[in-house]
């Protein structure tokens, strides 16, 4: 192909697919700012809230507490059985061995409004 155009790829197919890298691109881009913007807006509003709100009185502010059904140890004892000849140790399915639950009071936010 010395001296010849070659095989490359045709001029509408080439045209077509700029067209597309560039909508493309720009909805990619779009989406970022979007979400950058949303992010923003939600951290002000948040801010915002949590400088008038009541402290969560049940959590004290915190927004955990200690798991009740473990008690804090992060395992409980079970039995298969209605007899406890055997009793096994298992992972709390409450707090899942994290020794504290998130407040329900205040979802986990330490303050509620």
């Amino acid at each position: 192909m010395a001296g010849g155009r070659g095989g490359g790829v045709p001029q509408p197919l080439r045209v077509l697919a700029s067209a597309a890298a560039v909508l493309i691109g720009g909805f990619y881009t779009l989406s970022l700012a979007s979400n950058a913007t949303i992010r923003a807006i939600q951290a002000v509003t948040e801010a915002r809230r949590r400088k008038f709100a009541l402290p969560c009185g049940l959590c004290n502010g915190i927004g955990f507490y200690i798991c009740k059904l473990c008690k804090g140890n992060s395992t409980i004892e079970w039995s298969p059985t209605y007899d406890p000849r055997v009793i096994n140790p298992c992972v709390c399915p409450t707090c899942d061995g994290a020794r504290a639950q998130r407040c329900l009071n205040c979802l986990g936010k330490g303050y509620y409004y």
